[in-house]
C-alpha cells in the first residue's frame, strides 16, 4: 500500500516565491495568504505544542524586547505583531554584513473552539515569546425553537 500525498499548487508557488526572495535577499512571505502574498516584512519562526490542558505557542523574536511585540485576540483569531528595528550605523561602528531581516511582522492563528480566549498567558524571555492558551470544554450546540406561523 502506498502513501498518497495531496498536491498543493499554491504551496509549491509560495515555496518558489520564498526561494526567489531568499536568493535576492528580499523580505520573505510567512506562509499566510493575505491576498496572494504576505504583507509582512518577515515572519518569526513559531512552534505550537499541545498538552491535555493547554496549547503553547513559542515565537522566536531575537533582538526584540517585550515592548516591540503586541498580542491580541479578536473573534477567535490570535494575532502576534511587532517590529524589529535595524541598528543604525554610528561614527565608530560600521556594518560589513547584515543577514538578519528587519521590519514589521504579523502572524495570525485561528483558535480552536476549546480555547479559553479570556485566559491566555504571555511571557517573554531570551528572545522567545511564549503564549499559553488554556483549554475549556467546547460550547455545546444550542437548539433554537422555530415558530411556525
Amino acid at each position: 500500500m502506498s502513501n498518497m500525498t495531496r498536491w498543493n499548487p499554491m504551496g509549491e508557488f509560495e515555496d518558489l516565491f520564498d526561494r526567489y526572495h531568499r536568493y535576492f535577499n528580499l523580505p520573505r512571505t510567512n506562509g499566510e495568504r493575505e491576498g496572494m502574498f504576505s504583507r509582512s516584512d518577515w515572519a518569526p519562526a513559531v512552534d505550537i505544542k499541545e498538552t491535555e490542558s493547554a496549547f503553547t505557542i513559542e515565537a522566536e523574536l531575537p533582538g526584540m524586547s517585550r515592548e516591540d511585540v503586541k498580542v491580541t485576540v479578536h473573534d477567535g483569531v490570535l494575532t502576534i505583531q511587532g517590529e524589529r528595528r535595524k541598528e543604525e550605523e554610528t561614527g565608530d561602528k560600521k556594518h560589513h554584513r547584515v543577514e538578519r531581516v528587519f521590519g514589521s511582522f504579523t502572524r495570525r492563528f485561528t483558535l480552536p473552539d476549546n480555547v479559553d480566549q479570556g485566559n491566555i498567558g504571555a511571557s517573554f524571555k531570551d528572545g522567545v515569546l511564549t503564549l499559553t492558551l488554556s483549554k475549556v470544554e467546547p460550547p455545546e450546540p444550542r437548539a433554537i425553537e422555530v415558530d411556525v406561523h
